[in-house]
């Protein structure tokens, strides 16, 4: 059987973090390791969840790029980095290994499909636990969960990102940006069927993922000193891989 290691993240809603584990080791595909990146927090990771991680505790808060520089150290067939208010449901792995059959490339729970290059949220699709869809759908990126094959690292690091922003966002987009720029492969939300939650990689999206500790909520300063939100630094990343050649499906 495949082996699936972990890559969880620990920085501003570790509350949540026993409760992933559960639902991580109730996968009916047994995960081989579960790895824990802890950015730079004032919270504590729980004394439970350490035991049952290997986990990496980061003096500085190196933003969401680095979680996958820690995945390097799976030695798994598969990875599956999880964000750490997403807690699949115990067929996940199975579904994503299973879709990966047919459709190989970057499996994740919730996709957008892109209306423009500026990240546009009145003309962004999106598809996966917040719209189910019952098909496999290709999509422009996914995010909450990404699942795919332990080499598809190199891809991701084929080219590194853009100093000129913090490593706070983006990883997502430079991901299915690479994976099409440098392979055969595609990016894809597996089948989220409305009747069968154990098969979604995100079973408390609606209750968990609005919280305002979230990226896209939060505000930054740019390289410049000026105050920009993670949805505009979003959009600069998006603008910037479409001018790389990224090409979006429905714009």
């Amino acid at each position: 059987m495949a082996k699936v290691d972990i890559i969880l993240n620990g920085f501003r809603r570790t509350r949540w973090l026993n409760e992933q584990i559960e639902a991580v080791k109730a996968q009916t595909i047994s995960p081989s390791n579960i790895f824990l990146w802890k950015n730079k927090s004032e919270q504590d990771i729980p004394e439970e969840a350490k035991s049952q991680c290997i986990v990496a505790d980061c003096s500085h808060n190196l933003g969401v790029w680095s979680r996958f520089g820690y995945a390097l150290n799976s030695v798994s067939d598969y990875v599956c980095v999880l964000d750490d208010d997403t807690i699949p449901g115990p067929l996940w792995l199975e579904n994503c290994l299973k879709t990966m059959e047919t459709n190989p490339g970057l499996m994740g729970t919730v996709g957008v499909l892109f209306g423009d290059k500026h990240y546009s949220w009145q003309k962004l699709r999106r598809v996966g636990w917040c719209d189910p869809n019952e098909e496999t759908t290709q999509v422009d990126i996914v995010g909450h969960s990404w699942v795919f094959p332990r080499e598809l690292l190199s891809v991701l690091f084929r080219e590194l990102r853009h100093t000129d922003l913090p490593p706070l966002v983006g990883e997502d987009i430079h991901f299915s940006h690479m994976i099409q720029k440098y392979t055969d492969y595609a990016t894809y939300v597996p089948p989220h069927p409305k009747d069968n939650k154990d098969m979604w990689g995100s079973t408390k999206g609606n209750e968990y993922g609005h919280s305002q500790e979230g990226i896209s909520m939060s505000q930054f300063k740019s390289a410049e000193g000026q105050p920009v939100t993670g949805g505009q630094m979003m959009g600069i990343c998006l603008s910037r891989a479409v001018d790389d050649g990224f090409k979006l499906l429905e714009a």
